[in-house]
């Protein structure tokens, strides 16, 4: 081993979900199948062979590896990256990537693209990601990635093949492009980021934060700072469309037991099934 990065792995029917994160630490996750990560706020040496990172926001604990996989990527004679993040930030970014490439004498070669809410991101003929606001005490954005697929317009079902092939050569679009949400990213987030975009809670597997838990836990506090309890998510229980919802981001002050304790008595039957806690 190069490094002993903590990293749990989770499949979920066709999709496998890696990575680690712990409020003020580090967070780093991969979807392997799909050639997307999400976060550099470390980097495990497997993930260097994935050349396509979202970032939600620039808080070390989600960002400060960035210079890291870069490099690794050129020393390793890799293409060099893309990294996806709010426009906001792209300038001290770049300012940081100059800075090391100072300091360690190679050149930082990656390509940022600026994001902003709204934004749908072409990743393949078969992927594309939605870019959606979130709350944080900085500039932060999540992201939703859809599977893409052509299907034949309502208006034509029932109709001949050749009589489809005839439209076509008309130059009638018979076919109509649907969006069916993959995965859903939020980032550290206040609750509206879970309400902000409708897909969020539709999506097959959502990875969003559950940062405390406790009913001692002033919530006002904690979204002020841009965060969520265990409450913000029992208050849209009957929301939640999605087959996999990982909590992460649990708070370095409390135990991963307590946080389980929490989930096992507090979330409805028809919710529990479905959490996955994601720590340690």
């Amino acid at each position: 081993m190069l490094e002993n990065l903590p990293l749990r792995s989770f499949k979920h029917k066709a999709l496998t979900v890696e990575g680690y994160s712990r409020a003020a630490v580090q967070s780093y996750w991969r979807i392997p199948e799909l050639k997307i990560g999400f976060e550099l706020g470390g980097s495990p040496w497997s993930f260097m062979g994935t050349s396509t990172f979202f970032v939600s926001h620039g808080h070390l604990d989600h960002l400060a590896a960035m210079p890291v996989y870069v490099a690794r990527r050129r020393m390793m004679k890799m293409e060099p990256p893309t990294i996806y993040m709010p426009a906001d930030i792209v300038e001290n970014v770049e300012r940081m990537l100059q800075a090391w490439q100072r300091l360690d004498r190679g050149r930082m070669h990656c390509k940022i693209v600026p994001v902003r809410e709204g934004d749908l991101i072409e990743l393949s003929r078969e992927h594309k990601v939605r870019v959606f606001k979130t709350k944080h005490t900085v500039s932060s954005v999540g992201y939703v990635v859809y599977d893409c697929r052509r299907k034949l317009k309502p208006e034509y079902h029932g109709l001949s093949g050749n009589e489809i092939r005839d439209l076509r050569l008309a130059g009638t679009e018979v076919t109509q492009e649907t969006l069916t949400p993959l995965v859903a990213f939020t980032g550290d987030t206040a609750p509206p980021g879970l309400d902000s975009h409708p897909d969020v809670m539709k999506a097959q597997v959502l990875i969003t934060e559950m940062t405390f838990f406790r009913p001692e836990h002033r919530k006002e506090k904690i979204h002020k700072f841009g965060h969520m309890h265990l409450d913000d998510i029992l208050d849209r229980a009957d929301q939640f469309e999605n087959e996999l919802i990982i909590l992460s981001h649990l708070s370095t002050r409390t135990h991963e037991s307590q946080a389980r304790h929490a989930l096992r008595t507090r979330v409805p039957d028809s919710l529990r099934d479905r959490i996955m806690l994601w720590c340690d």
